[in-house]
């Protein structure tokens, strides 16, 4: 992805029908190199799940989708990401949507069935130019009816008449509603423009969606573009897809109950975003363990520098804390600018995180020269660099404490038995029970929480359960 034209003017479109993992750092990335993001999200406020689902409950679809698009903005945003520049729904779009579908048939590309309106893909050469697929592999029955009226069985529906039971609006062709693709181009058109940047979606989204967005988007207008299209890789399961047919679907909102937002958008951002990524509970477990460290480690480097007055200190750093962040910053640039190579970045941030440890704890490093001037610099540098990834906690000592929370829930226990297991340790210790010891170390390490030893006594923190450790290693 190139930066050259700092003055773009970058427009985003996501599909909500598969929440992308591009939202979690693309707009964040982008402004940060100084481009003008213009971010739509769209929401499915009408479609036959919805209204099947309406039905089930006995509640309006219009209000059911409201429920859910608000939720949906709630796991968003404790999730760090950033809010789109504006959120089109297809209940406000009809005219848009409508007048679109007259364009298309007005350009030959559809035809009218008792009501229906529907796309005539054979009238469209470049059909699947996105996905590669031929007419023949349109997957009937999946978005795409089955229906004995159309010209082509790829055909799909622009507009459908109205059913029983099901919401409807005044149109040319009758009542009814419209069909799923239609409503994203209308939707992206009204708001960006037939030409913009950036669409992104999942990669379940490329045949037949995105594949007839193009087509109906082109129908309607020849100068429609979209210059950049990024699709992500599913979330799987022990390795299976993630769905709610196969009994192995998690909702964010379960996941954060037990396990920091900040930690899960860790282990989101751990796989690059066109790769699928594995949920597991080992998988979790490492990443908030990792960010227990990253955090930790900011919070003691905070908390020390705190202790000096930084107004005097010299500009200068040893040269080699400057490679360090200077190679950190590079990495970092090279790796999100190559196609947005987000695991690189957190390997990276090992070696500054390690450089900050030695200077704190190690004796070498407390008699370092310059060695203020140096932490000063490697914590901006990491903290920047959070920043950007949505990463960057309000405050260190807050998510530290809510991390001990969520481990303490996981391992169901509270913070007053963790306390008193300690007192049972220390005890045993002086009265040389070593075996006890050991085995009320273990215990904990077992639930996840880990015990640490200094000359001011016993502390404890959060840590990847022992049973976890040991699958984690045995691990191919």
């Amino acid at each position: 992805m190139s930066a050259e034209s700092q003055h773009m003017i970058l427009a985003i479109l996501d599909m909500l029908a598969s929440m992308s993992i591009l939202t979690f750092f693309t707009g964040r990335y982008l402004k940060h190199m100084e481009f003008e993001v213009s971010y739509v999200r769209n929401f499915t406020d009408v479609d036959d799940k919805i209204i099947a689902r309406a039905n089930e409950l006995g509640e309006d679809p219009i209000s059911l989708s409201q429920r859910y698009c608000e939720e949906f903005s709630q796991d968003m945003t404790t999730l760090h990401c950033l809010p789109p520049s504006v959120e089109p729904r297809v209940s406000e779009h009809m005219p848009q949507i409508i007048n679109m579908i007259e364009q298309i048939i007005n350009n030959g590309y559809a035809y009218i069935v008792d009501g229906d309106v529907y796309f005539d893909v054979e009238n469209f050469p470049e059909y699947g130019k996105l996905s590669g697929r031929d007419l023949q592999d349109n997957r009937a029955g999946e978005r795409v009816a089955v229906d004995s009226r159309k010209k082509n069985p790829a055909d799909f529906a622009l507009w459908k008449s109205a059913k029983p039971g099901e919401p409807f609006w005044e149109s040319p062709w009758g009542p009814g509603r419209p069909g799923w693709h239609i409503e994203c181009s209308a939707m992206s058109a009204a708001h960006l423009g037939h030409s913009f940047d950036i669409h992104g979606g999942g990669i379940d989204l490329v045949f037949p969606h995105h594949e007839n967005e193009i087509a109906q988007s082109c129908a309607a207008c020849k100068k429609s573009n979209i210059s950049l299209w990024m699709h992500n890789g599913f979330v799987t399961v022990d390795s299976e897809k993630m769905s709610k047919s196969l009994g192995n679907f998690f909702t964010i909102r379960q996941v954060v109950d037990v396990y920091h937002p900040l930690a899960l958008r860790y282990f989101l951002m751990g796989a690059h975003y066109r790769s699928p990524i594995n949920y597991s509970h080992v998988q979790l477990e490492s990443a908030s363990d990792r960010v227990f460290y990253i955090y930790e480690t900011l919070h003691e480097c905070e908390s020390f520098l705190c202790q000096h007055d930084l107004t005097n200190r010299k500009d200068s750093i040893p040269t080699d804390t400057l490679d360090i962040i200077n190679k950190f910053h590079d990495v970092f640039v090279a790796s999100m600018s190559d196609d947005l190579h987000t695991p690189v970045v957190l390997a990276a941030l090992s070696d500054p995180l390690k450089a900050i440890n030695d200077l704190l704890h190690t004796r070498q490093g407390r008699k370092r020269a310059l060695r203020i001037e140096s932490l000063s610099a490697l914590e901006k540098s990491i903290s920047n660099v959070l920043t950007v990834l949505g990463l960057m906690p309000a405050s260190y000592s807050e998510v530290l404490q809510q991390l001990n929370e969520k481990a303490l829930k996981r391992a169901n226990l509270t913070e007053e038995q963790v306390l008193e297991k300690i007192k049972e340790r220390a005890a045993a210790r002086m009265n040389k029970e070593y075996e006890k010891s050991d085995a009320i170390r273990n215990d904990l390490a077992v639930l996840g929480i880990a015990l640490k030893d200094s000359p001011d006594g016993t502390t404890w923190r959060p840590t990847i359960p022992l049973s976890l450790q040991e699958q984690q290693t045995a691990a191919p």
